[in-house]
């Protein structure tokens, strides 16, 4: 009797937890696609649209269960997407967006948020760096004035 109770509880763990896995995964990449629509929104020089998208990435981190990024490191990108998405000044957004971009790239070298590479580019002029999922320099800091400045810096596998 105990053994077939060993047996169904191995069973219910090796199915069971690969799901929790690709639950975690999947949010995580979620994660990292609504940062690219904000950066994708600034890089149009849309205020209005970089809010809404900041408001957005806002509710993954607070509805979901990130459980692959710790609960501080979920507190600062939700205060920092906070700003962007109260914010209706391109200028001030993209601001924000420094903070929030140097907070996305220490997580996404700490934590797997995609199975894809990121590319952590930089912009000299702006001095700050963002993630992107091509090597196609889109510069959100400067948008149309300044759109290919910057360079791959790294990139995180």
């Amino acid at each position: 009797m105990k053994r077939i109770f060993y047996m169904i509880a191995l069973i219910g763990v090796i199915f069971v937890h690969p799901v929790s896995a690709q639950q975690n995964t999947d949010q995580s990449t979620a994660l990292l696609s609504s940062y690219y629509s904000i950066k994708d929104a600034l890089v149009t020089d849309n205020a209005k649209l970089t809010a809404s998208k900041a408001a957005e990435f806002v509710k993954i981190l607070t509805k979901g269960d990130l459980k692959t990024i710790d609960a501080a490191q979920q507190k600062v990108l939700t205060a920092d997407a906070g700003k962007i998405a109260a914010s209706n000044a391109l200028n001030s957004q993209r601001d924000y967006f420094a903070a929030l971009s140097a907070h996305m790239i220490s997580t996404a070298k700490t934590s797997k948020l995609s199975a894809d590479p990121i590319y952590e580019l930089y912009c000299p002029m702006k001095k700050s760096s963002w993630l992107s999922s091509t090597q196609a320099i889109r510069n959100p800091y400067y948008g149309s004035t300044m759109l290919s400045c910057g360079k791959v810096t790294e990139t995180i596998k």
